[in-house]
């Protein structure tokens, strides 16, 4: 583009904002368009697992243990609607039946970890095994376990779907340095690290907080990351 008074000041708003043209035909959307000169920067992509590279429409979910009654799937459901967790998401689909029309007199969410929630006559707890200070021995799937009232129920296995032509996108970005966190444990270890390129971090049993922690280290060392 030639301008006047400045060539370089008209030529990078036109350049840019034809990116985000360009981008938005590929349903990618930015907030503006400054973003897109820190993208050119980025030599490190980390990815969450669940929900990110995994697809939650196709995730097989088993139940081991107590069947559950009507009234006690209408609450974990109604509980469940509140969480934007994907795990949260994928169960409120599985489950049967409607929400209740009854609200729960409390609900607490704990980022990373579990929720809980009080119904007439019910006290629900689902979430992870520490939440519910229950020993497992077993650590090779994925699962979140039911309590009610205080008793274990029982627990929803897991088994991950993912998102179709993944080898192919890592493949693709073959210019970046790549990490996965997940908040799982490492029953899928052997079969992600076959999809990811020699000298991919893999990382499991990731909090919250860890996984800000890692991404705070890893830009301490220099990186510039973006982290989906």
């Amino acid at each position: 583009i030639i301008a006047c008074p400045c060539a370089l000041a008209m030529s990078a708003p036109f350049a840019l904002g034809n990116t985000l043209r360009i981008f938005g035909r590929h349903k990618f959307y930015l907030k503006n368009a400054g973003v897109i000169e820190i993208i050119a920067k980025i030599d490190t992509l980390v990815f969450d697992k669940t929900g990110t590279i995994t697809s939650n429409h196709n995730a097989e979910i088993v139940f081991e243990g107590e069947v559950l009654n009507e009234s006690e799937t209408t609450c974990l459901k109604t509980l469940l609607r509140s969480s934007n967790h994907p795990l949260s998401r994928m169960l409120f689909e599985y489950l049967p039946g409607q929400t209740g029309e009854e609200m729960p007199t409390s609900f607490k969410e704990i980022t990373g970890k579990g929720l809980e929630g009080k119904f007439d006559g019910l006290e629900l707890q689902i979430g992870s095994p520490g939440f519910l200070g229950i020993e497992v021995f077993e650590n090779l799937s994925t699962y979140i376990f039911v309590k009610i009232n205080g008793n274990l129920k029982g627990k929803f296995i897991f088994k991950n779907s993912y998102r179709e032509n993944l080898k192919t996108t890592f493949d693709t970005l073959f210019d970046y340095e790549k990490h996965i966190l997940s908040g799982d444990n490492e029953g899928e270890k052997a079969y992600l690290t076959s999809l990811l390129p020699e000298n991919s971090a893999i990382h499991f049993n990731q909090k919250p907080e860890n996984k800000l922690f890692y991404i705070k280290k890893i830009q301490e060392e220099g990186k510039k990351v973006m982290m989906l």
